[in-house]
């Protein structure tokens, strides 16, 4: 029988496991019992539940100690089975079994079962009644030495009547015996054989009486006689021997045969009786029982036992493999476990139609997988009957479809795509004849199917298609098998159009070429949308000048000409003035009509070589190729400018821009086109820094104090997030009291490698940049932390903090400033002085007044730092509220020495005393600057010769111990200045 034939028979007659309720098992008379590896029950075949009244689901699950059996049979069964799990070789053992008819003896063969990987995972017992036999055996050997005492003992006539009535009764039972009866001298020549030996052998009593027992031996079984012979000589009986005999007929025949040695009245061995049980048909059972158990367990399809309660009784391989699920897992479950909620009932009705007799065949369901899964099965179940015809239980073979079903749904998917889908399809055979469209391709091409239905695909050509794109499919499906890309088809009407195209090859199962499959889609419409599209990624949509992407590409294609033909370029960036205000005034409908009209003419004003683009807002750059030097490119970019100074008329007004021009020039600027991108934008900002309606050049030393500037800006940034800065303080004094009336905050930054740096070595870097504002924060907090904390201490002090012009020009400085204040409120804002420098006072009065104003509300008093150096803008101080007036050191420092700075000084404290303000001295350096200061009426100091800044848990100190020197205090004021105040 062939595999596939074999796997049809299991799938559609054969029970669900390899040992439960085959057909062989009806014919074993043996008792048959698997058990696992802790010796439990996982099967017994209907002779077990004959010969124990009990039901196989009794069993399963349960040990023989479970099961009621004597504790010395238990112990038995359970060496015997450790060591069959242990070594895997079979064993046999004998025991006694209680019957109604009284207690009956069987021999038991224990027979290992594998995995695949050679594990033993379970042992089978197949245990054979042989109660007669040894019965028999035992009164056989009581007949024949009955036998021998009536041969040696003639006279004894009553004894002998008394034997002969015993060997008549025994005659009888041996005579009635299925089983050979057979008894030989030790020349093993046969002295009696029963009819159960005729029937097991085919020859007759006559046949074989005085014939020698060799004639049923295979010729290479002949050993085994002087083997026996061997044992019976010994005493020992030979118990259970399987081995092979020969008929008659010339068969072969599996036997078991029992040999015990017979004795006569001195108890000498004369003889032997053997008892042969034939036991082929047993062994074919076996040997088909094991077969099955392959088929069984090698199969893919689930083959499942059940009670009629719905009790899992067998669960194979496929089972396992199938749902996942083992089998010491589901032995014993409910089959509901594996239904989906919504299909319990499926189990009831299936149990009706089993208890009529009917088989449930090919039930397609779905069931539930151990790992959640849900999976189609066809199932086919049938009835179990025991040997009495009654049915006790269903045998279930279920196979996964899951694959089969999504197939088919793929298949229907398939159909519906080809018939619904958008995209035209259009298959040939392998000569490129049509033999298929679908709906979509008539929609498309205007063709029904019955009009291209035979005809070849080159009537769709088209004039616009070269015939190298055909030439390339072509070679591409011999090549691949595949081809996709842009091809120009025609329409039935004759319109040409655009086509995505993808061909495939189909081969056959020979792997020749079947048909071909084109799918196609009209991209007429997406290819305008395109072009469209393309256009507008690539050029600004008021101006329609070239963008930014566009630009990059056409710079760096400028550069590569240059290159290879040593040539030069320019690169102008441009930016309009005054159009913002413009903008602003008018909106921007006029100013939208105004760039377009200045573009126009910087267009005009350039070369056709040349490529003018707007970046963005006001925004221009121009890309001058092949100039050949620098009087070249200022040629054209004076022509620029004049074009943009041009007034424009637009809506009745007369408008007028200029433009600033950043020029750089390739390969001079050797750089990366972003780079000179970068370069003209600054030169651009020179241009406008320098009055605007001009160009201006790039210089590579300008931009490399930019970049310095940009890296001193990161490594300052830096320095403030590691916390490296630090407030020393500079005492300001009263020379001629002594008297200390205040410390101004310098800041100090503590550099991991360059040590402690002074202001002038880092913040010029800032000064006009956003860190500024940052940095200068962080001093006002520190300085009134400081401030908190010398309070607590017992000294007030007033503290002066400069502040630049951009921190103090911010909107929010004020609000800012009494925030702060409001973190330390142990802190007096008189107490704070905010110094600002004269010329950054007077940059932005207006603004600069109005936050003054504020902080001035706060109690924050005011210092104007270097005071004399906006001389020119005097007449504005009445504006600010400020209460002292520093005068710069460079005015001290020279003041011995030089008329003019003398004077210089004498008016900022003639000019202090008439706007009724403090005035203080910076720079003090000398006792001789000290005391002429005290001899012009001032009398607050700091400098040097006073005290260096110094870190702040040294001002307590410095403050207790300080004194003027002498001079400064015997000082009088000279009697000009007297008479002033």
């Amino acid at each position: 029988m062939s595999k596939s034939s074999v796997e049809k028979s299991v799938a559609t007659t054969e029970p669900h496991h390899s040992l439960d309720n085959r057909p062989v098992d009806g014919l074993l008379k043996d008792l048959v019992a698997r058990f696992d590896p802790q010796f439990r029950y996982t099967f017994v075949n209907m002779a077990v539940e004959q010969a124990t009244g009990r039901s196989a689901q009794e069993f399963i699950g349960k040990t023989n100690q479970e099961m009621g059996m004597p504790a010395e049979l238990v112990a038995l069964w359970h060496r015997k089975l450790s060591d069959v799990f242990e070594s895997g070789k079979p064993a046999e053992l004998e025991f006694d079994f209680p019957s109604p008819d009284g207690p009956r003896h069987f021999v038991s063969r224990l027979t290992a079962e594998f995995s695949r990987e050679g594990n033993v995972t379970s042992v089978v017992s197949v245990a054979q009644d042989v109660t007669e036999v040894t019965r028999i055996r035992e009164k056989i050997q009581k007949l024949e030495m009955l036998l021998e005492q009536v041969r040696v003992r003639e006279l004894q006539v009553s004894n002998t009547l008394g034997a002969v009535t015993a060997v008549e009764h025994f005659r009888a039972i041996v005579e009635s015996s299925d089983d050979a009866i057979i008894s030989k001298t030790l020349d093993g020549i046969v002295t009696s054989w029963n009819p159960g030996a005729q029937a097991v052998f085919g020859y007759s009593e006559p046949e074989m009486l005085g014939k020698p027992m060799l004639m049923l031996f295979p010729p290479d079984k002949s050993d085994e006689e002087r083997f026996i012979l061997e044992k019976i000589m010994e005493g020992e009986k030979v118990d259970h021997f399987e081995t092979t005999r020969v008929r008659k007929d010339g068969q072969h025949i599996n036997v078991s045969v029992t040999i015990s040695p017979i004795r006569d009245v001195s108890g000498r061995i004369i003889g032997a009786s053997k008892i042969a049980r034939d036991i082929t048909r047993r062994q074919q059972l076996e040997i088909a029982s094991r077969e099955f158990e392959a088929i069984v367990q090698s199969t893919d399809d689930a083959i499942i036992g059940k009670s009629l309660k719905g009790i899992i009784t067998s669960w194979n391989r496929g089972a396992e493999r199938m749902f996942g699920y083992a089998e010491a897992e589901m032995i014993g479950q409910p089959i509901l476990r594996l239904l989906p909620s919504d299909r319990e009932g499926e189990e009831s009705i299936i149990l009706e139609k089993i208890k009529s007799g009917s088989i449930v065949d090919h039930f397609e369901t779905i069931r539930i997988c151990k790992d959640g899964r849900a999976i189609d099965v066809s199932v086919t179940i049938s009835p179990i009957r025991n040997m009495a015809g009654e049915l006790v239980g269903a045998s279930k073979i279920a196979r996964d479809i899951s694959a089969q079903k999504f197939a088919i749904r793929q298949l229907r998917l398939t159909a519906s795509v080809f018939t619904n889908t958008s995209e035209g399809i259009l298959i040939t055979d392998r000569t490129g004849t049509i033999v298929e469209v679908n709906e979509a391709f008539s929609r498309i091409t205007g063709y029904s199917r019955d009009e291209v239905t035979g005809q070849n695909p080159r009537m769709f050509r088209s004039s616009r298609q070269g015939p190298e794109v055909l030439q390339s499919i072509r070679k591409s499906l011999l090549k691949s098998g595949g081809w996709k890309g842009e091809l120009w088809s025609r329409r039935k009407n004759g319109e040409a159009y655009s086509a995505w195209l993808t061909v495939s090859r189909v081969n056959g199962s020979s792997g020749r070429v079947r048909n071909y499959v084109a799918l196609f889609s009209d991209v007429t419409v997406l290819k305008q949308q395109q072009e469209e599209l393309e256009h507008g990624a690539h050029f600004d949509p008021l101006t329609d000048l070239p963008n930014r992407l566009l630009l990059s590409d056409r710079l760096n294609q400028s550069m590569t000409m240059c290159q290879r033909h040593h040539q030069s370029l320019a690169v102008l960036y441009l930016d309009l003035d005054g159009f913002k205000a413009i903008n602003d005034q008018f909106g921007h409908e006029v100013g939208d009509e105004l760039l377009i009209a200045v573009s126009k003419r910087m267009k005009l004003a350039l070369r056709d070589v040349d490529t003018l683009a707007r970046i963005g807002g006001d925004e221009f750059v121009a890309v001058l190729a092949d100039v050949g030097s620098i009087q070249a490119c200022t040629h054209l970019a004076t022509r620029v400018l004049t074009a943009c100074a041009e007034p424009v008329r637009i809506q009745g007004n007369d408008l007028k821009v200029t433009a600033s021009i950043g020029i750089t020039m390739y390969p001079q600027d050797n750089a990366e086109a972003d780079q000179l991108m970068r370069h003209a934008d600054q030169a651009m900002y020179e241009a406008k820094q320098s009055g605007k309606n001009k160009f201006h050049i790039f210089d590579s030393a300008q931009d490399a104090e930019v970049k310095n500037r940009s890296m001193q800006q990161d490594l300052i940034a830096q320095g403030l997030s590691r916390q490296e800065f630090v407030l020393h303080y500079q005492p300001k004094v009263n020379m001629r009291t002594g008297a200390v009336v205040g410390v101004e905050a310098l800041i100090r930054w503590q550099h991991p490698d360059r040590g402690l740096l002074a202001p002038g070595a880092f913040l010029p870097a800032i000064e006009k940049h956003p860190l500024i504002e940052v940095l200068g924060s962080w001093v006002l907090e520190t300085a009134l932390k400081q401030m908190s904390t010398w309070k607590s201490q017992g000294l007030v002090l007033s503290v002066s903090v400069n502040i630049a012009a951009r921190q103090l020009q911010q909107e929010s400085f004020a609000r800012h400033l009494s925030e702060l204040l409001s973190n330390f409120p142990t802190v007096d804002a008189h107490c704070l002085e905010l110094e600002i420098l004269e010329t950054s006072a007077l940059n932005d009065i207006g603004s600069t007044s109005t936050i003054m104003q504020e902080c001035h509300r706060l109690g924050v008093r005011f210092a104007i730092d270097d005071f004399g150096t906006g001389y020119s803008s005097l007449t504005y101080l009445r504006h600010l509220p400020v209460e002292t007036l520093k005068i710069d050191q460079s005015f001290i420092r020279d003041m011995l020495s030089d008329q003019n700075d003398l004077s210089i000084v004498k008016g900022v404290i003639g000019l202090a005393t008439a706007f009724q303000r403090e005035v203080i001295a910076e720079g003090v350096e000398t006792v001789a600057h000290g005391k002429k200061l005290l001899e012009l009426g001032c009398h607050l100091a700091q400098g040097y010769e006073i005290a260096r800044p110094m870190p702040e848990n040294q001002i307590l100190n410095w403050c207790a111990t300080w004194a003027p020197p002498e001079e400064w205090t015997l000082t009088r004021e000279s009697g000009e200045n007297l008479a002033r105040k």
